[in-house]
């Protein structure tokens, strides 16, 4: 038991070993050294890609946000809207409306005002969301950095097609990953 929990303790105390990606002479990914020359262009680059690179994560809990906090305004609207059901079959003439086209009844009418009110509520949070969606679109897609090998930032691409040409002919080859 005593040589377990040794073991454990030295365990969890052991630095943990270095990655390949966290060896001195890998060149980070976001290094702007790599990328320009002059130290004004690396500010504005570096500036410019951490922003894309981590707003688009922002944007994209902007519209899981917006999309919850709607669905928690048509909550609301729904139980008011079945409230106002319940009072309409409550009595033929619960749900009598007078000539300016309100609810006769005071409580059918708070009612349908409370239903309206969180309904706007959650549309234009849903525009707030789909709004969102379209920045975070693109920020995925200006996050795209052409290679030579394809995109850095997709770390599965399952088709390669090559094509080169030898001796007149043109060798095609594909590659399919599963």
């Amino acid at each position: 038991m005593m040589r377990s929990t040794w073991l454990l303790a030295a365990a969890l105390l052991a630095p943990p070993p270095r990655l390949l990606a966290q060896r001195e002479d890998v060149v980070g990914r976001y290094d702007a050294r790599s990328y320009v020359r002059n130290e004004q262009d690396i500010q504005r680059t570096t500036w410019h890609r951490t922003t894309v690179h981590y707003g688009k994560w922002l944007t994209a809990g902007a519209v899981v946000t917006f999309t919850l906090m709607a669905a928690h305004e048509h909550r609301f609207s729904r139980r008011d809207w079945d409230e106002l059901l319940a009072i309409c079959r409550s009595a033929d003439d619960a749900c009598a409306r007078g000539s300016d086209g309100r609810y006769v009844r005071t409580d059918a009418e708070l009612a349908y005002q409370h239903s309206l009110f969180y309904d706007r509520r959650a549309n234009r949070r849903l525009l707030g969301a789909q709004a969102s969606l379209l920045v975070t679109a693109t920020l995925f897609i200006l996050d795209l950095r052409r290679g030579d090998d394809g995109p850095d930032n997709i770390p599965f691409a399952p088709l390669r097609v090559t094509a080169s040409p030898a001796e007149g002919r043109l060798h095609v080859g594909m590659r399919l990953a599963f």
